[in-house]
């Protein structure tokens, strides 16, 4: 009875970490696509795909248990927590260089029946 009690808990701890961690993708991928600009979609991707996939690898290395695969997995891990941060502050610093301008004042994402009428507008 234990083993099976140990079992489920594994279970349910892995699902958690992985649930969790595809909610911040997601979060991530809407970010992206409301956003108003580069920036802004820049800093939602860089940050809740880095959290969703620490989180997703996490739950991962729960349901592997302490085997040679979960060191793999803490390798990329690793690995992601550097360079992701990394690469998107290299992008945004490259963007910057080269004469980008952020979209400053009030801003809000279009409404769906805005994007509706601008897509009739181009027919």
């Amino acid at each position: 009875m234990s083993a099976e009690l140990l079992h489920f808990a594994q279970a349910a701890l892995s699902s958690g970490f992985i649930i969790v961690g595809i909610v911040f993708v997601m979060a991530g991928t809407i970010g992206v696509l409301r956003l108003p600009d580069f920036y802004t979609r820049m800093h939602a991707a860089g940050m809740t795909d880095t959290l969703g996939a620490e989180l997703i690898i996490l739950g991962l290395m729960v349901q592997s248990g302490f085997t040679q695969t979960s060191l793999k997995l803490l390798l990329i891990a690793f690995f992601l927590f550097l360079t992701s941060p990394t690469a998107s502050h290299a992008v945004a610093h490259a963007a910057h260089q080269a004469g980008m301008k952020p979209l400053l004042g009030k801003r809000r994402a279009p409404t769906a029946d805005e994007l509706l009428r601008a897509e009739e507008r181009k027919k």
